[in-house]
């Protein structure tokens, strides 16, 4: 979030546009080179781990790093290759391939630390992951922020370049904590266990390569029909509507994942652990996001700057989104711990063509604003479409006490936005909000208390003591 101020005041919307820009392309390229092994590296090393053989999971852990080196350096030379290509698509002109092309090297080091965040993750060394998300934040701050300030724009592919470095630099040094038994394993060797962990992230490769490039031709689109300003004001919406229930849910994620995964044979077990997560994961972000559409002015203006109060509309818009992303992200894990690479990707190449319609014609209907109100519109489908899957995999849904939260927290929403959109009246308006946080805030605490067996009158007498 301190990164992203500085870079609204030191480079402005076009610089955070264009920063939002190279980062679809470096997504891209390291999705499509990438063979899926963010997922299915987590899911081998999982599955490794919980067999206790000492031999398989120092086998594993060998033919991971050796797939995440070869990997990133086919990354960053396809990068290197169609920098020129790249430019004239994105931009319409060859004036930024050199850029591209430097920026290739981020593909290299960023496999090789998805490598070994896949060891943490299958280990479920949340604690380890956890410190390397801070220390990787703090570092690419400390990092961007002074190349923004003195070089500008084009800093970002420094800052870029330099941050990739330090989040290698700290995964290695957690991941070599990851101790395994000494085994000589051959290259041969290597290639024929990383069949099966090819084979099933390959499906998620396709998966991941679809939202990529979804989320790529979106950025191109808007700058192109609209203007690299218009981009970065889309970027700012977007960015700001997920990280705190993107933080909540990659958190959640990092165990929910390796758990799911060794008990996907039994359908009644994922079922309850499924619901379970789901509850969780609505009362844990429901605050933060309604919080989020009452404020949204004031945090576009805290995060950003007043040349991005274009954005509040479209915030607003994408909130509704990411609570549809909070209601499916538990279900799109059964797909991924039972292995269904196929169905996944299925699902989620579809949604994804849905997504880019949404957004040309929408845009063409209410202008920039028509983006968020397309990303709304995926995730009411999405939901929609992970319940039928679920069904068919696992034989059942949401239980009555899911969806009734459900159902709850989508009334809350709606409410909220319409009150901050229709309602005219300032005192009125905020008293109307004030007051529907306040019950929020309370409901939500006191069910996650009584999940944990502890009630308020307990928190406050434990924090007393």
């Amino acid at each position: 979030m301190v990164r992203v101020k500085f870079a609204a005041i030191l480079i402005g919307p076009a610089g955070v546009g264009l920063l939002g820009i190279y980062n679809q392309i470096i997504a891209l390229i390291a999705t499509a080179t990438g063979m899926g092994i963010g997922n299915s590296g987590v899911r081998q090393v999982a599955e490794a781990v919980g067999s206790n053989d000492d031999e398989r999971i120092a086998r594993t852990v060998i033919t991971l790093r050796r797939t995440a080196w070869l990997t990133g350096a086919l990354g960053m030379l396809v990068m290197i290759i169609l920098c020129v290509p790249i430019s004239r698509v994105t931009f319409g002109t060859s004036n930024y391939a050199i850029s591209v092309a430097l920026l290739g090297v981020t593909l290299l080091f960023s496999a090789i630390t998805t490598g070994q965040a896949c060891l943490l993750r299958g280990a479920r060394r949340i604690a380890d992951i956890a410190r390397i998300t801070v220390i990787s934040a703090f570092g690419g701050t400390l990092i961007s922020v002074p190349c923004f300030y003195l070089w500008g724009i084009r800093g970002i592919v420094i800052s870029q370049i330099l941050s990739s470095i330090a989040v290698l630099a700290t995964s290695w040094w957690y991941a070599r904590r990851f101790q395994t038994v000494p085994l000589m394993v051959s290259w041969p060797e290597s290639r024929i266990e990383a069949r099966s962990l090819l084979s099933l992230g390959i499906s998620f490769m396709g998966a991941a390569l679809a939202t990529s490039a979804t989320a790529y031709a979106i950025q191109a689109l808007l700058v192109r029909h609209f203007s690299l300003a218009d981009a970065g004001i889309y970027q700012a919406a977007y960015n700001l509507s997920g990280v705190l229930v993107g933080f909540v849910l990659g958190a959640m994620g990092a165990d929910y994942y390796p758990r799911l995964t060794a008990i996907a044979g039994d359908h009644s077990g994922v079922h309850r652990m499924v619901n379970e997560q789901s509850q969780v994961s609505v009362l844990l972000a429901l605050p933060a996001l309604a919080a989020m559409m009452v404020f949204a002015p004031l945090i576009i203006q805290f995060f950003y700057s007043a040349s991005f109060a274009a954005a509040v509309p479209l915030l607003r818009w994408c909130i509704l989104g990411i609570l549809g992303r909070v209601f499916s992200w538990p279900i799109g894990f059964v797909m991924l711990a039972q292995g269904k690479g196929t169905i996944y990707f299925a699902t989620e190449a579809f949604a994804c063509g849905l997504h880019l319609a949404a957004v040309a014609l929408f845009t063409r209907i209410w202008g920039l604003d028509g983006a968020g109100i397309a990303f709304m519109a995926l995730y009411i489908f999405y939901t929609g479409l992970m319940l039928i899957v679920m069904r068919r995999l696992v034989g059942e849904t949401w239980t009555r006490q899911t969806l009734k939260l459900i159902l709850i927290s989508t009334t809350i929403m709606l409410l909220l936005i319409i009150n901050c959109r229709l309602n005219s009246n300032l005192i009125g308006a905020w008293s109307i909000n004030i007051c529907i946080l306040s019950m929020v805030a309370y409901y939500c605490l006191n069910q996650l208390l009584s999940k944990s067996q502890l009630g308020l009158h307990e928190l406050f007498a434990r924090l007393r003591g």
